[in-house]
């Protein structure tokens, strides 16, 4: 068949040019038509000009330029083994190279120095392999002079995830000042503030004699305002490292000054968390499936929508208060009802997710259930409930985490059950709540916390009853109380305005603040029928958008529960329970 002249077959061999590369490393073995030798020590191999010039623009340069090695037969490579010699030049003709542990670092040198890309990233891919870290900070000085900006990465990805193992091998204390610097600046750092301090102090006690002037740098990397005080003025400033440095007390002296004067302005001084710190929503104690008060502590991860056990509550408490401060979980007095005979509580039991273990803390002045607490800077405020005498009090305590101690307050002008209550701008503010007689009270009252002075304010608007508030963006949220109405208090306007209303007439719930949205959980509604009902429901609001969003469902119905928001760090040292599924329990 005749075909048209503009006609043409494209023909493809595909194996054509690996029997070319083939062939040539043949004539190379057999020494045929060589026309140069590379040279180290004794070795001599032959290879072709075109080959070396076709592979590495090092040799492309040398052999087609006015350079010396143009007219000679042998070149003489400095630095490398004949070993290392012979596995670059069958690379060259073979595009193989058997890259192991006892050659990787010269066999990477030598390919950076002849420009050789491709096993220069294969060499940096089987450093990235054997990661981990004890080596990743070698690794990282190892790129830097290399420059695999890859290696460099991924080992940096793994010296501020494994910063607990990281910190006490041996290569962290051999690091330069510049670069431990570098290290514990870093804001992706999985570490505590707590461990950055102890990290340095490690590096210093290293080499003492000629470490010990660097403190003061070294100690500006910590990031203090995220230091439980507690820790800080007791731990940190009596430590003589830090006593011999004029610098780093008074980093310490200005941070004390600044939570003493119990000002917003604290918040305006403070370093920003490190990135890798996350916050998690925790529910705690209530009343579970409307049986008998719950010892149940649960974390909700919201990547995966899913809720983790931890551990749970000493006792069992009835009417608790519940509140987070400086990344730990607080369950504060309650009515105690393990016993035969029901006992009001002055007990104090703290949480922290590093250790996933509950300790009791200092307890309260008084006894006391049905109150509200509230935390602010390094502050707990209780406010209120039912003391010993099962009657209404207006009593205030305040524990103060810089001395781990509780102080008496002044009184609330009026004494109130389950008032909604968030602290925000120096001043507490408690909307409504219910008298002794179970009477609805109109009052706003508004307590500042550094005069300890209290004032009321009758506004026909409020109207809740067991409620929770959320404090965002100078506004604070009072969510339902036997309503579905949720109203927005402008602190600066002292302004009321409604938000988009919950499905249901929602009381005994509880709310939290987590990534700008007020999420709820649980709590009672009153159905269409006008009968109450336990809810099992998590909803999150979204202010930017004025609306609901249904998030899932509790493990169970609950009830008179707290829900808090805590920080805590990623990949943390003792987080491995975190990472475990969801247990019956």
């Amino acid at each position: 068949m005749e075909r048209a002249a503009t006609e043409a077959f494209h023909y493809k061999d595909k194996e054509q040019s690996s029997k070319v590369l083939r062939q040539l490393d043949s004539l190379r073995r057999e020494r045929l038509l060589t026309d140069v030798w590379l040279c180290c020590g004794d070795t001599e191999i032959p290879c072709h000009r075109n080959v070396l010039v076709s592979s590495s623009p090092y040799f492309r340069a040398m052999f087609c330029n006015n350079f010396a090695e143009r007219q000679q037969s042998r070149i003489r490579l400095r630095g490398l083994s004949p070993a290392i010699l012979n596995a670059v030049v069958d690379y060259v003709y073979t595009g193989q190279a058997a890259i192991s542990e006892e050659n990787v670092l010269p066999l990477t040198q030598a390919a950076s120095m002849l420009h050789l890309a491709a096993l220069f990233e294969a060499c940096c891919a089987f450093l990235q392999d054997g990661l981990s870290p004890d080596n990743c900070l070698s690794m990282m000085r190892l790129s830097e002079m290399m420059g695999c900006q890859s290696l460099g990465e991924k080992a940096k990805e793994v010296a501020t995830k494994s910063f607990d193992r990281v910190s006490r091998s041996q290569d962290l204390r051999e690091l330069s000042l510049p670069e431990l610097v570098g290290y514990l600046e870093d804001d992706g750092l999985c570490a505590e503030e707590e461990q950055v301090f102890e990290t340095l102090l490690a590096w210093i006690h290293h080499e003492p004699l000629s470490r010990h002037t660097a403190i003061g740098e070294l100690f500006k990397k910590v990031r203090l305002g995220h230091v439980h005080p507690t820790y800080l003025f007791q731990f940190m400033a009596s430590d003589p490292l830090i006593r011999s440095s004029a610098l780093c007390v008074e980093l310490i002296e200005s941070v004390r000054r600044l939570m003493f004067c119990v000002s917003d302005n604290y918040l305006d001084h403070l370093q920003p968390r490190r990135r890798t710190y996350t916050d998690n929503l925790l529910v705690v104690g209530g009343r579970k499936n409307n049986e008998q008060s719950s010892r149940e502590a649960l974390m909700y991860v919201e990547k995966c929508q899913e809720w983790k056990h931890l551990a749970k509550l000493p006792i069992r408490l009835y009417k608790a208060s519940y509140v987070a401060l400086h990344g730990v979980a607080y369950v504060i007095g309650g009515l105690s009802t393990e016993a035969k005979s029901c006992r009001v509580r002055s007990s104090v039991y703290a949480l922290s997710l590093k250790t996933n273990e509950w300790r009791e803390a200092p307890p309260m002045l008084q006894p006391r259930f049905s109150h509200q607490s509230v935390s602010y800077l390094h502050f707990i405020l209780v406010l209120g409930g039912l003391g010993s005498d099962r009657r209404l009090t207006d009593s205030v305590e305040r524990y103060n985490s810089m001395f781990n101690q509780w102080e008496s307050m002044a009184p609330m002008p009026e004494p109130v059950l389950h008032p909604a209550v968030a602290a925000t701008n120096q001043r507490i503010y408690m909307f409504g709540g219910e008298d002794a007689m179970q009477n609805p009270v109109r009052l706003i009252q508004v307590y500042h916390i550094a005069r300890n002075l209290w004032c009321k304010m009758e506004n026909r608007t409020v109207k809740n009853v067991s409620a929770p508030a959320v404090v965002m963006d100078e506004k604070i949220y009072i969510v339902g109380g036997y309503t579905r109405r949720m109203l927005a208090y402008d602190t600066k306007a002292n302004r009321l305005v409604k938000c988009a209303n919950l499905n249901e007439r929602r009381m005994h719930h509880s709310a939290t603040l987590l990534h700008n949205k007020v999420y709820v959980t649980g709590g009672r509604y009153i159905n269409s029928r006008d009968v109450v009902e336990d809810s099992d429901h998590l909803e999150c609001y979204d202010p930017k958008t004025d609306a609901w969003t249904v998030k899932g469902t509790l493990p169970y119905k609950l009830f008179d529960h707290g829900s808090l928001t805590l920080a805590s760090v990623l990949h943390g040292p003792s987080d491995s329970w975190l990472r475990e599924p969801l247990t019956a329990q």
